[in-house]
C-alpha cells in the first residue's frame, strides 16, 4: 500500500468518458482519497450502440469489482462468421470457445451503456471520487508543479480555478487539453479524417420477430461480418439478445458541408439503403428495419501519433491520445487499460514531490505507448483487408479466409486472429506496470 502522503494527493479528472471513469475507480481501488472527475455534460446520460467486451478488459473491471454486473447482461461469444456482403456466403469461421479458458475470462458482447453505467456506479460507491457535472475546462493555466485549470459551470456562476498534484486529461478525441499541452512543445499533431462512416443501428427483438431468418442471428452467440468494397456491417446480439447490434463502416460522403467539430449527422434511410444495396436480401431487410428519421452516422476519426503522453504532472489518458479506428474493438479496453496503469504507477510513487509524480506518469507513458499505437495500426490494417476490391489482393484474403476451414494460417480479420489475440487479451498490463514499475523509474 502507498503512504498516506502518496495516497492523499489530489488528483483531477476531466472528461468522465469510458477512460475517466475507469482512471477513477482504478484510483480509488488503489487508495487514493481525493479523486475529482470533471465533465461537461449535465449527466451521464449512457446512449451508444452495443460494445465488444474483450478479455483485457473484462480481467481489469472484474479487479476493479464491476464486471459482474456487466457480464449479467453479456452475451458469451462461441464463433465468429465472415460473409461476402453481396451473397451471404461464408468466407471464414472462427471458433471463439477457446477464449475462455486460454485467457481465464471469455468475449463477451454487451450494451455500452451497460458498461459505462457499471463502472459509474462502482465509481458512486467510492467516497473518494467527487463529480462536477456541467462544467467545462476552459484552459489549463499550468501543467505543473501543481497543474491548474480554470473551469466553467455551464448552467452559470462564475468560472473558477482549481489546482491539483496531478491532471489526467480523458476528454476524448476532440481533447483540448492534448491541443494546449502540444503547443507548448511546439507541435501540431492533427485530427485526421478517415474517410470513414459508421451507422450504428440497434434493433429491437419485436421489430425481427416475423421474420425466422433474423431471429436466428438473434439467438445465436455469434457475431457476424458481412464485408464488401470499402465497406463492411459487424453485428451481434446484446442485452441478453434482446437487441441486435450492428455497426458499419462505409466512404464518409455526408458530411462536407458539416462543421469540422461534428462527430454525428443525422443520416438518410434511402442513402443508407442505397449505400449497401447490393449486399444481401437478409441484411438489406434488416436495414430496412430502421425507423425513418432515426437514422445517425458517425464521421470515423483518429489522431496522428503523439510523442509524448505526459507533460509535467499532466498525463491524457484514452482517445485523448490513441483513438482507433473499431475494427480490432479495442477502443473502451485501451482507455481502461490506460486508467489501470496509472493508478499502479501513482501507487508506487517513493514520495509526493513533483519529479517523482512526472516520473511516474513517464512511467505510465513507457508502459502503454507501444502497445497502444501498435493496436492502433493493427486495426487500421484490418479494416484495409475488409474493405478490398475486386482483384489480386483479395484473392489472397479470400484464400487465407478460406484455409481457416482447415484451421490453417492468419484471419484477415485481425479481430478474430489467434496471434492477435495472444498479444491482446494474453498481456496484462496491470501485471507489466506492477513488476517493471522499478527498473523503468529508475532509468527515467
Amino acid at each position: 500500500m502507498a503512504s498516506k502522503n502518496v495516497l492523499n494527493l489530489h488528483i483531477c479528472i476531466v472528461g468522465a468518458g469510458m477512460g475517466g471513469l475507469a482512471t477513477a475507480l482504478a484510483l480509488a481501488k488503489e487508495g487514493f482519497q481525493h479523486i475529482d472527475v470533471y465533465e461537461g455534460a449535465s449527466t451521464l446520460g449512457f446512449v451508444g450502440a452495443g460494445i465488444q467486451l474483450a478479455p483485457n478488459m473484462a480481467r481489469i473491471l472484474d479487479r476493479m469489482g464491476v464486471w459482474k454486473d456487466i457480464e449479467r447482461e453479456a452475451v458469451d461469444l462461441q464463433d465468429t462468421s465472415i460473409r461476402q456482403g453481396s451473397t451471404d456466403q461464408e468466407l471464414g469461421h472462427v471458433d471463439l470457445k477457446y477464449i475462455r479458458s486460454t485467457y481465464d475470462y471469455p468475449h463477451m458482447v454487451g450494451h455500452r451503456s451497460s458498461l459505462a453505467g457499471s463502472i459509474y456506479e462502482g465509481c458512486k460507491r467510492e467516497k473518494t471520487i467527487n463529480f462536477f457535472f456541467a462544467t467545462e475546462i476552459e484552459v489549463v493555466e499550468s501543467y505543473g508543479p501543481r497543474p491548474s485549470f480554470k473551469a466553467r459551470p455551464r448552467k452559470g456562476g462564475e468560472p473558477y480555478d482549481v489546482q491539483c498534484d496531478v491532471l489526467l486529461a480523458a476528454d476524448g478525441v476532440k481533447s483540448t487539453i492534448r491541443d494546449q499541452m502540444l503547443r507548448l512543445a511546439n507541435i501540431s499533431a492533427k485530427i485526421v479524417d478517415t474517410g470513414q462512416a459508421a451507422y450504428r443501428i440497434m434493433l429491437k427483438r419485436e421489430d425481427m420477430a416475423n421474420d425466422p431468418e433474423l431471429l436466428e442471428l438473434l439467438d445465436k452467440e455469434s457475431v457476424t461480418r458481412w464485408i464488401g468494397e470499402k465497406r463492411h456491417i459487424i453485428a451481434y446480439p446484446v442485452s441478453n439478445k434482446q437487441i441486435y447490434n450492428m455497426s458499419t463502416v462505409q466512404p464518409d460522403l455526408n458530411f462536407a458541408a458539416a462543421p469540422s467539430a461534428t462527430y454525428t449527422t443525422k443520416g438518410s434511410k434511402p442513402q443508407m439503403m442505397e449505400v449497401f444495396g447490393d449486399f444481401c436480401p437478409k441484411v438489406r431487410r434488416m436495414l430496412d428495419l430502421v425507423p425513418d428519421g432515426e437514422v445517425c452516422e458517425w464521421k470515423l476519426r483518429v489522431h496522428e501519433p503523439l510523442p509524448f503522453w505526459v507533460y509535467d504532472q499532466t498525463a491524457l489518458v484514452g482517445d485523448a491520445c490513441h483513438p482507433t479506428l473499431p475494427h480490432l474493438a479495442q477502443g473502451a479496453a485501451q482507455a481502461i487499460e490506460d486508467g489501470a496503469v496509472i493508478a499502479v504507477v501513482l501507487s508506487k510513487l517513493p514520495n509526493t514531490s513533483p519529479e517523482a509524480i512526472h516520473k511516474a506518469l513517464k512511467v505510465y507513458e513507457k508502459v502503454r505507448m507501444e502497445r497502444a499505437y501498435t493496436l492502433v495500426e493493427l486495426a487500421a490494417a484490418s479494416g484495409r483487408a475488409m474493405h478490398l476490391g475486386e482483384g489480386a489482393a483479395k484473392e489472397e484474403r479470400d484464400r487465407q479466409f478460406a484455409a481457416l476451414k482447415d484451421g490453417k494460417g492468419p484471419v484477415p480479420d485481425k479481430w478474430a486472429d489467434a496471434d492477435v489475440q495472444k498479444k491482446i487479451y494474453g498481456t496484462d498490463v496491470v501485471k507489466v506496470a506492477k513488476e517493471e514499475f522499478g527498473a523503468i523509474y529508475a532509468k527515467l
